[in-house]
């Protein structure tokens, strides 16, 4: 690779050669500051060279480990009329090229308004494109350079130069410096070539002195030159020595119930079972979308930890959008959470990438993975901060909950191994076999978990699907956690990828293709397997839409694919296990007591754990061992009457996940009344999301109830649930009668039988009916620790009735 600056007459210019021959001829360097463009009549003051020798380690990735690079670095120094002075950074690479550019003697700050970076195609030229959008969730196409519409393009954008020269665009190395930037085609030239020039996502972006931009960088070679690079990374800044060892990056498989049922993220007995599911096929996390509620949060992370699945929950970024804000991760973290996903930040600006700079710096400090939702693509940051195990930035398959017909097409996917998977993994939730209207097959949605690759990949579909599907199941059973190597076999953006990513010493190869049904044939000759290699091929059957069978290659293998069809295999070494996944085993749960512990007049409480456990507290709290097993807790001074705080205790396990339980911390109720909907719930059931707070049940997310109204009559105060139902609050002994009434919400119709539990026993019983008023009670509760609200239609008609618990309220 070869890169050469000039100051020519029409200004400061670049050109790229690969194998000897000119790639990319005279682009235009500069920029615009205060609006005056440097890099035209700008005189050359000096030139410095270095070659840069650097190692890194990736946690996740198209291939883990460390690895080491070497480029070769010349810094042009430049200076324009009016005296500013400015340089180009060029890095050459075995497979590309990137420049940035600085302002080293900026005094004060400057706004940079303009890029002049522009990268001409040759007529003959094709590409594969997307729209530019913010999120990049447009479809990606193929189209030839004399057919590109004027516009504007989203990285990363891939062109055939010709038979074998292929360059990527995209960018590396920002941070909340800077803006993002993409690509605008301008109208084709007379010659019908066409002109790309990078655009920044703001108007105007202040920077200081330094680095201004990042890396613009120009992957060149052939297709299987651009799969395995990993200059994007290389590019980046190195990892800070706090995340050297971030062993605590586990990357894998997920579990994720939204696409499937929408609101099953409410609902605490759902996740179970996808927990269940998931340990059963050695899976290692559990995505929770919106829905989730505090109140059940500990107790799935804790059934989950005990067969070795970590859970991550989802959220909205302006809910981490302040410094307040930014502690509930603590928060979360405490409770034994492993990830976030974050969602729709939706935006390139340079205010949006200073929000990214604070949620990866506590992420990284707290130890929490991230997975960035609704995102920009991936620029370098799986380097810099391991933590982020994936991004969006694809069109995936949760739009086929939004869009029925047509949502993805095959064309699409083959497309993304060629061009948005290179920079980065990639969320795009694969393996959708319950699509409606999809045009694919089931070997190609399962194609997708191996050509698409994420730190962790969350599984589209219930897992009752992949179950149901033995094959299937078996294969995303024995599909590795992390990759070591990647590799093209074979394809072409417009045809097909065949994708070999490598485990130890097994590949696992997955093939995706768009057009008629054909034969794939499959070269093995960079995989090494060795002669005699076991395989073992998963894909298309017109009968049952799945079938496998078992054999041994040496040189390639051929496999008949179905339109827009696909398959997997595995290809292990002769004498060696082909199938070695096994369920992850169930470990006893950690011994806490008591599960709810009052906190005393000295402003402690005290536990008792096993032996050898520790603690992790929420932030502020503070803890003093006693002997081998007890433990006296301080929580922070600003816990209110009635409300807990959740302390985990954690044993190691068998493998890298500490198993955990709970135990709530509560600060006894003062004399006084209370709403009971202001008081923390020790747990809940619900039939239809939520229990809701000073609001009716709604459906299936939080806060989507409305004005309790009961036969007419509207309450500001209580709980809206939907039975079958329980709620349990903690009175600690404190209490001496509990008020209030109940009914039917007009939102619903039919019948329910409500009851409230004072220690298990029951003490008010009442059957209420649509359209009636509320029966009230008033209920002694002296000595009473635990109260429970119970409710469940009376006969199956009655399956929808939503109660309201209105004007709920404990007197001390």
């Amino acid at each position: 690779m070869g890169a050469v600056v000039r100051n020519a007459d029409a200004g400061v210019e670049l050109t790229v050669t690969w194998h000897g021959e000119i790639v990319l001829d005279r682009i235009p360097l500069g920029f615009t500051v205060n609006g005056a463009e440097v890099g035209t009549n700008a005189e050359l003051v000096r030139v410095s060279e270095r070659t840069v020798r650097e190692s890194f380690r990736l946690r996740s990735g198209k291939s883990t480990g460390l690895h080491a690079y070497e480029h070769h670095e010349s810094v042009h120094t430049f200076r324009t009329g009016e005296g500013v002075e400015w340089q180009v950074v060029v890095r050459t690479a075995r497979d590309g090229v990137a420049i940035r550019y600085l302002l080293p003697a900026l005094d004060g700050t400057a706004r940079i308004t303009g890029d002049r970076t522009a990268v001409t195609l040759p007529a003959r030229s094709r590409n594969w494109v997307l729209d530019y959008q913010t999120w990049y969730e447009t479809p990606r196409f193929g189209v030839d350079t004399t057919d590109l519409a004027p516009g504007a393009y989203g990285f990363p954008f891939l062109s055939r130069l010709d038979d074998k020269t292929h360059i990527l665009v995209t960018e590396s190395g920002i941070d909340g410096r800077f803006a993002g930037a993409h690509v605008v085609a301008g109208d084709p030239e007379p010659d019908g070539s066409r002109t790309l020039r990078f655009t920044l996502a703001d108007d105007s972006v202040e920077v200081a002195r330094g680095a201004v931009t990042p890396w613009r960088v120009i992957l060149v070679g052939t297709l299987p030159d651009l799969v395995s690079s990993l200059l994007v990374e290389e590019l980046a800044p190195a990892v800070s020595p706090d995340l050297d060892d971030a062993t605590w990056v586990r990357p894998g498989r997920a579990a994720w119930s939204w696409w499937s049922d929408f609101y099953s993220g409410a609902q605490l007995d759902k996740q179970k079972h996808f927990v269940d599911v998931a340990a059963d096929l050695g899976w290692e996390h559990l995505l929770i979308d919106c829905g989730w509620e505090e109140t059940w949060v500990p107790e799935i992370v804790a059934y989950a930890s005990r067969r070795g699945i970590q859970v991550h929950l989802w959220t909205i970024w302006r809910d981490l959008n302040s410094p307040e804000d930014l502690r509930k991760l603590a928060l979360w973290r405490s409770w034994g959470v492993a990830g976030i996903k974050v969602d729709f930040m939706e935006s390139e600006s340079k205010d949006r990438y200073r929000w990214y700079d604070s949620v990866l710096l506590e992420t990284a400090r707290l130890g929490l993975m991230v997975n960035f939702h609704g995102s920009v693509i991936p620029r370098g940051w799986a380097r810099t901060f391991p933590q982020v195990i994936g991004y969006e930035a694809i069109r995936g398959a949760e739009y086929y909950v939004f869009f029925e017909d047509q949502a993805l097409t095959a064309a699409h996917n083959v497309i993304q191994p060629f061009t948005r998977n290179i920079v980065g993994g990639m969320d795009a939730t694969p393996v959708a076999f319950g699509a409606a209207n999809r045009t694919t097959s089931d070997g190609h949605e399962l194609g997708l978990s191996v050509a698409f690759e994420a730190g962790i990949t969350h599984f589209a579909d219930h897992v009752d699907a992949y179950t149901d599907r033995p094959a299937a199941a078996r294969f995303l059973s024995e599909l590795a956690p992390a990759w070591d190597e990647t590799v093209l076999l074979a394809g072409d953006p417009d045809s097909h990828a065949v994708i070999a990513r490598r485990s130890g010493d097994r590949w696992f190869v997955g093939c995706i293709a768009t057009g008629e049904a054909r034969t794939i044939r499959v070269p093995l000759e960079h995989l090494n397997a060795g002669p005699d290699a076991q395989v073992w091929i998963v894909g298309d059957d017109a009968a049952t839409g799945l079938a496998e069978r078992t054999g041994t290659v040496s040189d390639a293998f051929e496999v008949e694919v179905a339109r827009d069809g696909g398959f997997v295999a595995v290809v292990a070494p002769a004498g060696t296990e082909v199938f070695r996944s096994e369920p992850r085993p169930t470990h006893p749960e950690p011994v806490v007591h008591p599960a709810v512990a009052d906190i005393g007049t000295d402003g402690t409480a005290s536990l008792t754990t096993d032996v050898g456990a520790r603690l992790r507290l929420p932030a502020g709290w503070s803890v003093d061992r006693v002997g081998e097993t007890g433990w006296v807790v301080r929580p922070d001074s600003s816990l209110r009457p009635g409300q807990l705080g959740v302390v985990t205790v954690e044993r190691q396990g068998d493998g890298p996940v500490p198993v955990v339980a709970h135990a709530r911390v509560v600060q006894p109720l003062t004399p006084g009344a209370y709403a009971l909907s202001d008081l923390p719930m020790l747990s809940f059931a619900n039939a239809d999301g939520p229990v809701e707070r000073d609001q009716s049940n709604g459906g299936g997310n939080p806060r989507d109830g409305q004005r309790m109204r009961v036969a007419g009559q509207e309450f500001e105060r209580g709980l809206g649930t939907a039975p079958v139902s329980e709620a349990r609050f903690h009175l600690g002994g404190r209490a001496e009668t509990f008020t209030g009434a109940v009914g039917v919400d007009d939102e619903s119709t039919g019948r329910a039988r409500v009851s409230v539990l004072a220690d298990g026993h029951e003490i008010f019983t009442a059957t209420v009916e649509a359209g009636k008023p509320v029966t009230t009670f008033d209920l002694p509760v002296h000595g009473v620790r635990t109260l429970c609200l119970r409710g469940e239609p009376v006969t199956p008609q009655d399956v929808g009735v939503h109660v309201d618990w209105v004007s709920t309220t404990v007197h001390i």
